[in-house]
C-alpha cells in the first residue's frame, strides 16, 4: 500500500476515534447532569436535567445531520447510545404513573 493509502487510512481511524469521543463527551454531560456521575468542577453528584437535554438534541442534531455517512458500527454506537440517555432522561421525570412529563419528549422517540 502506498504511503498516500497509509495515510487515508490514518485520517479516516482518527475521524472515527475522534467522532466516538464527542459522543462520549456529550454523554459524560448527561450522566453528570442526571446526578450519575460526579461534578469535576464541584466534587460532587448534582442534577441538572437542562445539561440533559443539551447533550441529548446535539447529539440528536448529530445522529441527524451524519445520517448516511456513519459506519454501522459507529451509527448503532449513536443510536444506542441516544436510546439510554433518553431513557435515563425521561426515567427523571416520571410522574407517580409512570409518564415522562411533555417536556421530555423527544422527536422520534
Amino acid at each position: 500500500m502506498s504511503d498516500q493509502g497509509k495515510n487515508n487510512i490514518n485520517v479516516e481511524k482518527q475521524d472515527q476515534v475522534l467522532f466516538i469521543m464527542l459522543i462520549q463527551q456529550h454523554q459524560k454531560i448527561a450522566m453528570m447532569g442526571l446526578g450519575e456521575q460526579e461534578n469535576p468542577a464541584t466534587g460532587r453528584k448534582e442534577k441538572d436535567l437542562k445539561a440533559v437535554k443539551y447533550a441529548i438534541d446535539t447529539l440528536t442534531m448529530l445522529n441527524k445531520f451524519m445520517a448516511g455517512n456513519l459506519t454501522p458500527e459507529m451509527n448503532n454506537y449513536l443510536a444506542t447510545t441516544l436510546k439510554e440517555l433518553r431513557d435515563k432522561y425521561a426515567d427523571t421525570g416520571r410522574d407517580g404513573n409512570g409518564n415522562p412529563p411533555d417536556s421530555l419528549q423527544f422527536p422520534g422517540n
